[in-house]
Formats: structure tokens, C-alpha cells, sequence
């Protein structure tokens, strides 16, 4: 069965970082591609242990701050 995660995405110097927020789980790739890969391989292996019991998404969205460093 297939079910659609959210996976969130930062760069680290070198590296790409990948979050999925439903699970917790993080990786790491050189490229976009290989943090997603990775990331989705070690959310597979994390939920043959721990599945999923609620079917909702995130919510996400972004806000602002005042004074922020630059």
C-alpha cells in the first residue's frame, strides 16, 4: 500500500538534509535526489516497527518575526 509523506528539506553546507514530519525520521544526501531516497528508506524501515495510526497531514505554513539576524 502506498501513502504520501511530507518530506522537508534544508541545505547544510554540503549536504541536504531531509525531515519527514508524520515520523520523525531524517536523512541525508549529497543531492535533492539521494536525501529523498535515503530519507524514504529509512522511513520504510521505521514504519515496518512503528506504522502509522493516524492518516493526517501536516498542516504547514510559514510566518514572519521581527528583528531576525540577517
Amino acid at each position: 500500500m502506498e501513502r504520501q509523506l511530507t518530506a522537508l528539506i534544508t541545505k547544510e553546507e554540503d549536504m541536504y538534509v531531509a525531515k519527514c514530519p508524520e515520523t520523525g525520521t531524517v536523512s541525508q544526501g549529497s543531492t535533492l535526489e539521494e536525501a529523498i531516497n535515503n530519507l524514504r528508506e529509512a522511513t520504510e524501515l521505521y514504519l515496518e516497527e512503528f506504522p502509522l495510526r493516524s492518516k493526517m497531514r501536516p498542516l504547514m505554513t510559514t510566518f514572519e518575526i521581527t528583528n531576525a539576524a540577517a
